[in-house]
């Protein structure tokens, strides 16, 4: 069953009295328990893409749907709402805040949503991504793959239904990039998580399960990973 679906989804911007053609036409679904990797080169619309699919951004043709609902209607409630409840986002820069430390940065979105056992839940979180131990050190304490662990702990602590990652591995050597990769794919493996990852490494795409080829604004074919 599907989790995202675009259907002939479109995104146009108008800049200094031009219209810019970011997506045109993409249909695609996205299946629960998938890794799913949008590749291309930059200013495809991979990140576009993205945007309209974690709700950050809507079409200008067609629909987007997650999990059954239509994101478009919304108002900022319900977006909000949508957002906190169902999409978790890690991002290229790891975006930890350099006054908490580990286990506060993954806990902070649940104590923003007034959740209950926010500790307990954040050290959960680091556990599941091989970071218990790690739970008071500050950012600058560690590695950039620690920071981009801690960061998917961030984005998994509410059980979100749907990862989305945005160059995962854009900031990290490639070893490290690999140990990244690998830990996403255990996680759909062993924890059923569905992520939508955008890349413009072929060789981080085959990771996944589907690889979703884009240019210009287009699907330019649609293939299976691994």
């Amino acid at each position: 069953m599907g989790i995202l679906r675009f259907e002939r989804a479109g995104k146009q911007y108008s800049t200094d009295g031009q219209t810019v053609t970011a997506l045109r036409d993409i249909s695609l679904e996205v299946e629960t328990g998938r890794f799913v990797a949008v590749a291309g080169r930059s200013g495809c619309g991979k990140s576009t893409l993205l945007n309209l699919a974690a709700a950050m951004d809507f079409p200008t043709a067609g629909r987007v749907i997650l999990d059954g609902v239509p994101t478009w209607p919304l108002d900022d409630f319900a977006l909000t709402r949508l957002r906190r409840g169902k999409i978790g986002f890690v991002f290229q820069s790891f975006q930890l805040l350099a006054a908490l430390s580990a286990v506060e940065n993954v806990e902070l979105p649940l104590m923003l949503a007034g959740e209950n056992d926010c500790r307990r839940r954040a050290v959960e979180s680091l556990r599941r991504v091989d970071m218990d131990g790690y739970e008071n050190r500050m950012p600058f304490q560690l590695s950039g793959g620690q920071m981009q662990r801690v960061a998917i702990a961030r984005a998994l602590v509410h059980r979100p239904r749907l990862l989305v990652a945005d160059e995962p591995t854009g900031n990290l050597d490639s070893a490290t990039g690999d140990h990244i990769l690998a830990l996403l794919r255990r996680l759909v493996d062993e924890h059923s998580v569905t992520i939508l990852m955008a890349t413009h490494s072929l060789e981080a795409a085959a990771a996944a399960d589907t690889i979703v080829r884009m240019r210009d604004g287009q699907i330019e074919q649609i293939q299976e990973g691994r």
